[in-house]
């Protein structure tokens, strides 16, 4: 593997991160009435967590080829981190939903 799985962990967080940072933006971007600016924060949500869902395919691959590696606490904490973070984006697609039928 050409990285280390503590390294992959670390680019799942921080695209994770980066999803969840923009989805909270989307939410008072609604909340200002700006839902051209929610919606586009949405699709950038979108896109870091498809950016971390890549890394998470390379060390499923990895496992399925019989090249797994230890599972390790950050890459727990990665896997956490990305799954509440799809969360807030998914509410934050309710929330600014009900921002805009009010």
């Amino acid at each position: 593997m050409e990285q280390t799985i503590t390294e992959i962990a670390f680019q799942i967080i921080l695209h994770a991160g980066n999803g969840k940072s923009s989805a909270m933006e989307a939410i008072q971007a609604a909340k200002q009435g700006d839902f051209s600016q929610a919606n586009q924060l949405i699709k950038k949500a979108s896109k870091s967590f498809g950016d971390a869902h890549h890394y998470q395919t390379t060390l499923l691959q990895e496992e399925v080829k019989g090249d797994g590696s230890t599972v390790n606490l950050i890459l727990v904490h990665a896997q956490d981190h990305l799954m509440t973070a799809m969360t807030v984006r998914d509410l934050a697609i309710e929330i600014i939903e009900i921002y805009r039928n009010k």
